[in-house]
């Protein structure tokens, strides 16, 4: 494997929230600035990929950047502002902001279904960005929703996206949902999961509808894995007692610092 190739890898696989930090590193432990520059495809390819959110100039809510709204040499679009932009994959800035027509034959459906996901969006998560955007030379179109929460403060960072490719023609509606958490406080363990996602709709009313039944779905069979495995396979991994050998106080258990507090106070 190229040195290219290989600091591709650990950018294409920075944890949510992470990538400045994973480019910071890398050019620490090589000691040299310059290798942004050569990473530069690595940003594309991982802004596009993670739909990574920008802030327009001016504007109040984060716009998608991903494959399906791209107009090349680093130029994307957005149909809810109706609006272009340059964006700068290393720094995720975003400038150059002028006037977009959207152009597609699907242009009244696309509409409509920005409203729904938005309406969708907004009862489901607390802080989200989503887009629909035509695909597939308009033959289908691509409907894209992104959720992160942060807290580097408390040592985790969490994503949700979905993706969905809707073909007006035929009804089909088939797409993915990838959840990806990381946390590394006193350790580093990070969740990655996809689920799958194939129906037929009856129409483009239908179309969000199933989509919010499907991700509803995907969150309640998330929460019953977590809650086997923590009364199953984690259980058994637990001490009956932390180090302290002293009970944990479970009214205070909310203001506890897993790795730090419950451990016994961290390892020198």
């Amino acid at each position: 494997m190229s040195r290219t190739a290989a600091l591709s890898s650990f950018v294409e696989s920075a944890p949510p929230g992470e990538l400045a930090e994973v480019t910071k590193a890398i050019k620490s432990i090589l000691g040299e600035a310059s290798v942004q520059s050569e990473l530069t495809p690595s940003f594309q390819k991982y802004n596009e990929e993670q739909f990574t959110t920008t802030k327009l100039p001016g504007g109040v809510t984060e716009v998608i950047i991903s494959p399906y709204n791209s107009l090349g040499a680093g130029r994307y679009y957005d149909v809810e502002t109706q609006s272009s932009f340059d964006f700068d994959h290393a720094t995720g800035k975003s400038n150059a902001v002028q006037s977009h027509v959207l152009e597609s034959s699907h242009k009244e459906i696309i509409k409509s279904l920005v409203k729904s996901l938005g309406t969708h969006t907004a009862e489901h998560y607390p802080k989200s960005s989503y887009a629909v955007f035509p695909a597939s030379s308009d033959s289908q179109l691509a409907l894209l929703t992104v959720a992160n929460k942060y807290s580097p403060s408390n040592y985790w960072n969490g994503r949700w996206r979905s993706s969905y490719m809707y073909n007006p023609s035929t009804g089909s509606l088939t797409g993915s949902i990838e959840v990806d958490v990381h946390y590394y406080e006193d350790g580093n363990v990070r969740l990655l999961t996809k689920k799958d996602v194939s129906v037929t709709v009856n129409g483009p009313v239908d179309v969000v509808r199933s989509i919010a039944q499907a991700e509803k779905k995907y969150q309640e069979d998330l929460n019953k894995a977590f809650a086997s495995l923590s009364e199953g396979a984690f259980k058994s991994l637990r001490r009956q007692l932390p180090i302290t050998r002293q009970k944990i106080e479970w009214e205070k258990i909310s203001g506890y610092r897993l790795g730090q507090d419950i451990g016994g106070g961290r390892r020198q």
